[in-house]
């Protein structure tokens, strides 16, 4: 049976079990490649439920201290790796969110999203079965919930949330990964070193994938790239760089020599 992409992709996204919506973000990707998945631009998918499905566990902060993500000690190290597979789930949320929201767009668009969605499932299922070998489960620690927020501030605003979600907050983690890699391979956890190699590989082109449409939406409506995105940070108060960039990595991701010149001189 052929099935809509779009409300697929919204089912998935307010389903609460994050394995469920994990493995259903790949299946649904293979169905796609395989000819099983229609697609129609202009639905307006439906659904009941609140978005986005959670599970009960974690609990949401509004803010958490890293104190205790210590690499070196067997509770700080689950602790720092709940908290990358907490992205990682809500990056699967933050792709369907994109294939589900967003109508009237090149069929490029939504498969290119839900390749990211898929991507993003099989990250929170190795980091969960590596959380899983340290005798902890996704759920046993508190986690914070930035990433949605942005994603509900840019919901009405397209060009937005392709600058603001992937192009910015998830950029972030093109930074922050090579010095956790090397506490964590100074702390013996080759594993999880390994995991954030594949990661970091698939997070630069979901990046790009961000670059590409947003610069797509930026010649849609007219804008120039280099002064609308310090606009849109400021609209909605996206946070900073953080440094130090990994400049080799964004630059691989797609951003201009200029772009990187400007996030380098604003990092904090």
């Amino acid at each position: 049976m052929i099935v809509e992409l779009r409300q697929q992709a919204l089912e998935l996204l307010v389903e609460s079990d994050p394995k469920t919506k994990a493995a259903g973000a790949q299946a649904l990707r293979r169905r796609w490649l395989a000819g099983g998945v229609s697609l129609d631009p202009q639905a307006t998918p439906q659904s009941p439920l609140p978005l986005p499905g959670r599970p009960p566990k974690p609990e949401l902060k509004l803010a958490l201290t890293s104190k205790s993500r210590s690499a070196f000690t067997p509770e700080g190290r689950a602790a720092l790796l709940h908290a990358i597979a907490h992205i990682e789930f809500n990056a699967i949320n933050l792709a369907l969110d994109a294939v589900q929201r967003f109508a009237g767009l090149p069929s490029a668009f939504y498969a290119d999203w839900l390749q990211v969605a898929a991507e993003e499932g099989l990250h929170f299922e190795l980091l969960s079965a590596h959380l899983q070998e340290q005798g902890k489960s996704y759920g046993d620690f508190d986690a914070h919930d930035g990433l949605w927020q942005m994603c509900e501030r840019t919901a009405q605003d397209f060009r937005a949330r392709m600058a603001l979600v992937p192009r910015t907050l998830e950029a972030r983690g093109l930074d922050a990964t090579p010095p956790l890699q090397k506490k964590l391979a100074q702390a013996g956890d080759t594993r999880a070193v390994e995991i954030l190699d594949i990661i970091l590989r698939d997070e630069i082109g979901h990046v790009a994938i961000g670059n590409r449409w947003y610069r797509w939406a930026c010649e849609r409506d007219g804008v120039d790239p280099e002064t609308d995105f310090p606009a849109l940070c400021q609209l909605y108060q996206a946070p900073r760089p953080r440094k130090p960039l990994n400049l080799g990595a964004r630059a691989l991701a797609g951003f201009t020599d200029d772009e990187l010149a400007a996030l380098n001189a604003q990092a904090q």
